[in-house]
């Protein structure tokens, strides 16, 4: 395409979600709220935008690298990830695991939920509860001390337990981490 070869580059989607359009001789980039922009002047802003999975990461954030990735594991090795400390602890279920839930941490829960879609035929894990930390490592070793008090049993970061106790262990959590 033209744009390429005005460009330099091969990969637009860096740049532009759609296809540009011509008119009056120019190539135009229109938004999804129908912003018109000249596609070089957009290009150039859009240089350093990172999108994970479609959502855009700022590039205030730890792990920002420009381009569009399905995955911050596309961008990032597992061991750079685990160097940033913000992020979530979640709690996900499964229809085909009742009673159980895993607790986890991640940058982005969104994202580490997508990780678990692809193991499954049926996409069916659900993040039940996600709470914004400083830390996600050291509020996922609190939460499995905390969930490990109460549930019935635990495999790993998975546990049998009720969901409103889940809940409320969150909540006594969120509580605590207010009061600090």
């Amino acid at each position: 395409m033209m744009l390429k070869k005005i460009l330099g580059v091969e990969d637009l989607s860096l740049y532009t979600k759609k296809e540009p359009v011509e008119a009056g001789g120019e190539l135009w980039y229109y938004s999804p709220s129908g912003y018109r922009e000249r596609v070089s002047a957009h290009a150039k802003k859009n240089k350093n935008r990172m999108f994970v999975n479609g959502k855009y990461v700022p590039t205030s954030h730890p792990l920002h690298k420009p381009g569009n990735y399905k995955a911050l594991d596309d961008a990032w090795s597992h061991n750079k990830i685990e160097t940033v400390n913000e992020g979530y602890v979640y709690a996900i279920t499964n229809l085909a695991w009742k009673d159980w839930i895993k607790v986890g941490k991640a940058v982005d829960a969104e994202d580490r939920l997508n990780g678990y879609q692809t193991s499954s035929p049926f996409r069916d894990y659900k993040i039940f509860l996600a709470l914004k930390v400083d830390n996600r490592h050291e509020a996922e070793q609190f939460m499995h001390r905390l969930v490990s008090q109460y549930a019935k049993e635990r495999k790993g970061e998975w546990f049998k337990i009720d969901k409103d106790t889940m809940k409320e262990l969150f909540n006594e959590y969120a509580n605590k981490k207010q009061l600090a």
